[in-house]
């Protein structure tokens, strides 16, 4: 066994500080896609620095720790990983540009046997390097095929929100650019597998597949468009897992359904007849 259950608990992943500016908060935003029609007023919010807002999902790419599985040296079969789910909270309203350190850590491992895989989560905080005020926490699911058997803490993986079985109260279609991964890998997560095709077809891919947080970050969008009235400071929790990989040039339909504060909502791709983000959670001011 590479790794036990106690080794991975005691991992000491460093803290990493960074800064971000406006120009990144729009770099993030067009790298979604928002922009692409110059009049529309709820993009510009986001790319333009006159009002500019932060989308909530901006978090995900900010004092990063990279790829910490392999480079912390944590004894996972990092080949063998899968993003599973992602959770974000926004304690506040993110500001658009600041200083801020990143504290991570693995909070709990799920083992569901040898040869079955583990389900590690991996908590991240965002927090204001000058006054320490925390601003974000989230968590990161990852499904370690290959670390099944390592121990885990006894407990069970949480159950998916359910999606209501009505018809979406609202839809919302976005037509993938053919550079959207190549545009979101410049925020930090610079994966060959979303650039390099020989890479993607060794994973088993025809071609470079999206980013799953990119995939969730075009959501985050859509339902600003959709459930916000264009204003993405009144999405405050998201929870999402991820079902499907999808690809640059697709067009991504989100549909959600709205119980007052309280929103779900469902990422597919219409013309694979697939789900690529399911079980999706948001909650509004």
């Amino acid at each position: 066994m590479a790794t036990t259950y106690t080794e991975l608990m005691q991992l000491n992943i460093p803290d990493v500080r960074s800064s971000y500016c406006a120009k990144d908060t729009m770099l993030y935003a067009l790298s979604l896609g928002l922009g692409a029609d110059p009049l529309n007023e709820t993009d510009l919010t986001m790319v333009y620095e006159k009002d500019l807002k932060a989308l909530p999902t901006l978090p995900v790419v900010l004092a990063h720790p990279g790829f910490w599985p392999r480079e912390q040296k944590s004894g996972l079969d990092f080949v063998k990983i899968v993003h599973g789910g992602q959770f974000i909270k926004l304690h506040k309203t993110l500001p658009i540009e600041g200083d801020i350190v990143g504290r991570g850590k693995v909070r709990d491992v799920i083992d569901k046997g040898e040869g079955k895989g583990a389900l590690v989560y991996f908590e991240r905080c965002l927090f204001d390097a000058q006054t320490n005020e925390k601003l974000v926490t989230m968590e990161q699911t990852l499904f370690c095929r290959g670390d099944g058997g390592m121990g885990g803490s006894g407990g069970s993986a949480p159950k998916p929100h359910v999606v209501p079985e009505r018809n979406a109260d609202v839809s919302w279609d976005c037509k993938l650019m053919p550079q959207t991964a190549l545009l979101y890998r410049l925020n930090g997560d610079m994966n060959p597998l979303h650039a390099d095709p020989k890479i993607a077809q060794q994973a088993g891919f025809e071609r470079p597949i999206l980013q799953g947080l990119a995939t969730m970050g075009v959501a985050a969008a859509a339902l600003t468009k959709t459930v916000c009235d264009g204003d993405p400071q009144k999405i405050t929790e998201l929870d999402v897992r991820f079902t499907r990989p999808c690809f640059p040039g697709e067009t991504l339909r989100t549909e959600a359904w709205v119980d007052g504060g309280d929103v779900s909502f469902r990422v597919s791709v219409p013309d694979r007849k697939v789900t690529v983000i399911d079980n999706g959670r948001a909650s509004l001011i």
